[in-house]
């Protein structure tokens, strides 16, 4: 896909983007900023609370005032812990880069010693850890403040926020649709515009499913890149990983130099880049050799508009100078597939039947919800060899991505074969066989889950929107370590085709 005879590079950049904006504003209100939380991202209300123009205080409360006014719609808020952000501002803030800045955590295995962590399950309701996250004192030193946990599905398990302990989390841009899983709650409170960022955490695509879902930038950090301890420095066997999800791209990159590095006991660590990730934004990327994979390697269909967010996206990035050619590395999904099932199941059932012996409680459907039932049962029937297997599957799966990534900069594709679905789609019953439901979840999220098995970074980018006014998000999935490529790529279509004041309609 190479540039059009006769036709500028300007005249290109600009009828691509000039599409992909029209297409994306279609049934969504641009907003009209009238205070800091509106015209500003997080590093944008930093550099107000450091001029003094406006207080950590003031945007607190401003925040608690959004969160109390939208919750009840929205369903966002897992936990309340306003008078911990206050006393926060009362006790002296560090000096950090985002120094009085609203913040929200994932109610998911991130904790603060002394309160709540629920993970979005009956069974872990009032569990109080006595340890701290490093992520969360590292949150803490770049001056952020905590004020509430957001919602997820129990334990994280599947690609739509809906759980027995808290209920429906729904879509800003559309009630009746999901905001994806897991970070479903944290994409919903900055979709709404309580804040611009919030943690968000990413085992199979859950910071880039809601991301799409809700119209904003999602980086799914390499492997090892951010602290995932104590207790443990490791999550799902190396699938899972913390971050964000953002409204602008240079939040995401300072979000990540405040929180990367090895924490102690880490047994790896993502390379350490030659420069800071914020560095990145603004720097050319110079011209990229561009993967557009259309089809999932499993081969399950994908909605056209979908399909079409991507070419879009393709015909931007030809616009922007970089080489663009359908390609796609050839993968055994059914083995990694498996594999990862094996690695969630054994962890989840490993969990659970120690959370049974701590507490006393029987494990069941009165307190667990039919999918975490199923990995339980999946993973107790695995053996130390299945896990050993799959260990060795998600190493050969990571060698062969590294191989076809020899020959390209980027993977482009959508992240979800469908924009976000309605509410009670992809949820697991108790007659819905637990192997067909796992299949539904993998034909919805196809793309997604080859990152976490591979460890690479990848991103989500809001440049689509869907006929009936829901966002599509387009990603980008770099090489092991190369987060920097993908932050330049990402702010060089931020300035292309801008998504900064596309909102839902609130």
């Amino acid at each position: 896909m190479e540039e059009e005879a006769g036709v500028s590079r300007r005249e290109m950049v600009a009828g691509a983007a000039a599409l992909i904006g029209a297409a994306s504003v279609s049934g969504a209100a641009a907003a009209k900023p009238t205070d800091p939380l509106d015209s500003h991202d997080a590093m944008g209300l930093a550099e107000l609370v450091q001029r003094k123009q406006v207080s950590a205080s003031e945007l607190l409360e401003a925040a608690i005032a959004r969160a109390e006014a939208l919750n009840p719609r929205f369903n966002f808020l897992a936990q309340k812990h306003y008078d911990f952000g206050r006393a926060a501002i009362a006790n002296g803030l560090p000096q950090g880069p985002f120094s009085g800045v609203p913040w929200l955590l994932k109610d998911l295995n991130t904790y603060v010693a002394g309160l709540p962590t629920e993970n979005g399950s009956r069974f872990f309701r009032g569990y109080r850890p006595a340890v701290t996250s490093e992520l969360v004192k590292r949150i803490e030193k770049a001056g952020f403040v905590i004020f509430g946990k957001t919602t997820v599905p129990e334990l994280g398990l599947t690609g739509t926020t809906e759980n027995k302990l808290n209920g429906d989390t729904r879509n800003p841009w559309n009630p009746a649709h999901i905001t994806g899983g897991s970070s479903g709650g944290a994409a919903a409170a900055v979709a709404a515009g309580v804040l611009p960022a919030a943690h968000a955490t990413d085992g199979g695509g859950s910071i880039r499913i809601p991301a799409s879902c809700c119209g904003l930038f999602g980086l799914k950090p390499s492997r090892g890149r951010v602290p995932m301890g104590p207790p443990r420095t490791e999550g799902w066997g190396g699938l899972s990983v913390h971050h964000a999800v953002t409204r602008s791209v240079r939040d995401s990159a300072a979000i990540l130099d405040a929180t990367q590095g090895p924490e102690p006991g880490s047994r790896y660590a993502a390379p350490t880049p030659a420069e800071s990730f914020l560095a990145q934004i603004g720097k050319a990327p110079g011209r990229l050799r561009v993967a557009l994979m259309l089809s999932p390697a499993a081969g399950s269909p994908v909605d056209p508009e979908c399909t079409e967010a991507a070419r879009a996206a393709a015909r931007l990035c030809e616009s922007l100078g970089h080489h663009v050619e359908e390609a796609s590395p050839k993968l055994d999904m059914a083995a990694l597939g498996a594999a990862s099932f094996v690695l969630i199941g054994s962890n989840v059932a490993a969990d659970m039947l120690d959370r049974a012996r701590a507490t006393g409680q029987a494990i069941g459907p009165d307190v667990l919800e039919p999918i975490t039932l199923g990995f339980v049962a999946y993973g107790q029937k695995a053996t130390g060899m299945d896990f050993a297997r799959a260990n060795n599957a998600l190493q050969a799966g990571a060698l062969a991505m590294a191989q076809f990534m020899a020959h390209y900069d980027v993977i482009l594709s959508p992240t979800l074969a469908a924009p976000p679905l309605e509410l009670g789609r992809i949820n697991l019953t108790p007659d819905t066989d637990f192997g067909h439901w796992g299949e539904r979840a993998a034909t919805f999220s196809p793309f997604t889950q080859i990152a976490n098995m591979t460890g690479q970074p990848a991103m989500s980018v809001p440049l689509g929107m869907a006929k009936n006014g829901l966002p599509i998000g387009v990603m980008f999935m770099g090489r092991y370590g190369d987060e920097a490529t993908l932050l330049r790529l990402a702010a060089q279509l931020e300035s292309a085709a801008p998504w900064k004041n596309r909102r839902p309609r609130i």
